[in-house]
């Protein structure tokens, strides 16, 4: 039976208290039987793209009063961390090669053309037609309900904060010299948050025991740079986490400790739920 094409799932608490939304753009594992017509790759490695389970970390959020939206289309069918004109030509037919920027040359746009491994999806160019298509279904929906509750949280309680969860594959970090780190925090080196925001964030993650890197390797990406605005107390902080701290990164499939890892990173959710930034005049003057 084919599944409902969901872009989404939105959860709300009872009561909002602060305006945080917990976010997870890339955990949709709902795969359209035309997708999986449409490419020879097995499951597994489809899935390789996916932050697999990060949907089931946030799903306390609400309890806490926070927000939790999460994708239900998969990453390698639609980037919802991407623009909507990072369109690769070598995926999509009648797209013209103009510049293009280094995520879309790497077959990463808004239709990936590959996922880990650099391994190809789609067994031949889509139509345009078909790209705007997936842009207008799943892409547009997930992005007016994002901007919706910012502007909801702004009016209502004058910030808004954003959480916006990933997963990194444990090797993605093997260049590094010494310990690696845990979680990886993007602010955009101040541009989408504050850092008030982002030093709240590191420190209530690192007194769960977890280690945290700022913005090297990853500073955020499109949802970043779209909707963070410190300037206007609306921030937004891409945190991600090390896959092999809560799954089995061949099979995809929860480790043993995942119940244990869930439970300390609701603790997180918990406390960051309850985030107010306050004024801060002197870091808005300092973001615009």
């Amino acid at each position: 039976m084919t599944k409902p094409d969901i872009p989404f799932s939105l959860k709300r608490p009872a009561h909002w208290t602060n305006g945080v939304i917990f976010a997870s753009p890339h955990s949709g594992s709902d795969y359209p039987d035309w997708f999986l017509e449409s490419t020879s790759l097995p499951m597994n490695a489809l899935r390789s793209s996916e932050d697999a389970f990060v949907d089931r970390l946030i799903d306390c959020a609400p309890e806490y009063g926070a927000v939790a939206l999460s994708a239900r289309m998969p990453r390698c069918l639609i980037d919802l961390n991407r623009g909507a004109d990072e369109i690769d030509p070598l995926v999509v037919r009648g797209i013209p090669r103009h510049p293009l920027n280094q995520r879309t040359i790497a077959g990463l746009g808004v239709i990936p053309r590959v996922v880990a491994q650099g391994r190809t999806i789609h067994n031949r160019p889509i139509d345009r037609a078909e790209a705007d298509r997936r842009i207008d279904a799943y892409w547009r929906p997930y992005h007016l309900a994002l901007s919706t509750l910012i502007a909801e949280a702004q009016a209502s309680f004058g910030q808004a904060i954003l959480i916006d969860m990933h997963s990194m594959p444990h090797d993605a970090l093997s260049h590094l010299h010494g310990q690696r780190p845990e979680f990886v925090l993007g602010n955009r080196y101040g541009l989408s948050a504050a850092t008030r925001v982002l030093d709240t964030i590191a420190g209530v993650i690192e007194d769960e025991g977890w280690s945290v890197r700022r913005n090297s390797p990853f500073s955020g990406a499109y949802i970043c740079s779209t909707y963070g605005r410190p300037g206007q107390n609306v921030h937004v902080v891409q945190v991600e986490i090390d896959r092999a701290l809560y799954m089995d990164e061949a099979t995809i499939t929860p480790l043993p400790e995942f119940e244990s890892f869930s439970g300390r990173l609701a603790n997180v959710v918990r406390r960051l739920s309850a985030f107010d930034t306050g004024a801060m005049p002197d870091e808005r003057i300092a973001a615009e």
